[in-house]
């Protein structure tokens, strides 16, 4: 019950921050890309399990010069922090990521306020996409009879064809998949949806359109950071990804 009690109180301060903060986290920089949302029409589901599969995407318009010089596997670890980052931002530092040698915790405030726990990101990327997910360890967001291991949250960058001669087109989204929350089968799925389920989706939108200002955070952790600040061609890269079957 107490978990229960921390997860509600959780929900309402960050609905409170993120609604109060939202607007001026977006306008705080000047755009150099164009980003808009493109979220599939049944973005969030819950199946008869009461698992949660969530999808927010937006397709975002660049300079192409740019586009190359983003799409590396270094980027895509900076894109993973940003991701973190804005999250932070966005809640004026009532969330907070904390970087472990095996995960991530995602924590209110300090521990033991431990919302989600993730194990270490894995990242895939190839000439036309990457990919970086994190798999849900625990937390008291996360149902208690939920499987072990099988939830996700990950980020998905898709090239598709330019949209014209200087101009390409990037898609990406951000899918959260076989999530078990514990609001849901703690309280009611209603009152889940209505909470975090609808807090989630402000947030991901807020951060997809932050995306057009392409300002990425330097990654904590340096997996594919080049060695001295220079372009190291010889720097390992994720496998291409495989096709992915959604949950």
């Amino acid at each position: 019950m107490r978990d229960v009690l921390f997860a509600i109180v959780a929900a309402a301060v960050i609905a409170v921050v993120v609604f109060a903060s939202i607007r001026r986290l977006l306008l705080r920089t000047t755009a150099v890309a164009q980003a808009t949302i493109v979220d599939p029409e049944e973005h969030t589901t819950m199946d008869e399990r009461g698992a949660v599969r969530s999808i927010q995407a937006a397709d975002i318009r660049l300079p192409k010069d740019a586009l190359d010089a983003l799409w590396t596997p270094m980027h895509l670890e900076r894109l993973a922090r940003t991701y973190w980052r804005y999250l932070t931002r966005l809640t004026l530092g009532f969330i907070r990521v904390l970087y472990e040698e095996d995960g991530r915790v995602v924590v209110l405030l300090t521990r033991p306020f431990v919302l989600l726990r993730f194990k270490a990101p894995e990242y895939e990327m190839g000439s036309g996409r990457g990919r970086v997910r994190w798999r849900i360890a625990s937390g008291v967001l996360v149902s208690r009879g939920a499987p072990s291991g099988v939830g996700y949250l990950q980020i998905t960058t898709q090239r598709c064809p330019p949209v014209d001669a200087t101009t390409d087109l990037v898609h990406v989204e951000v899918e959260v998949a076989n999530f078990y929350p514990a609001l849901a089968s703690a309280v009611a799925r209603w009152f889940y949806k209505a909470t975090q389920s609808r807090i989630h989706v402000v947030v991901t939108h807020g951060f997809l359109r932050s995306l057009a200002k392409l300002d990425l955070a330097e990654s904590v952790v340096g997996r594919y950071e080049p060695a001295g600040g220079a372009a190291d061609p010889a720097a390992p890269e994720p496998a291409e990804p495989t096709e992915h079957t959604p949950a």
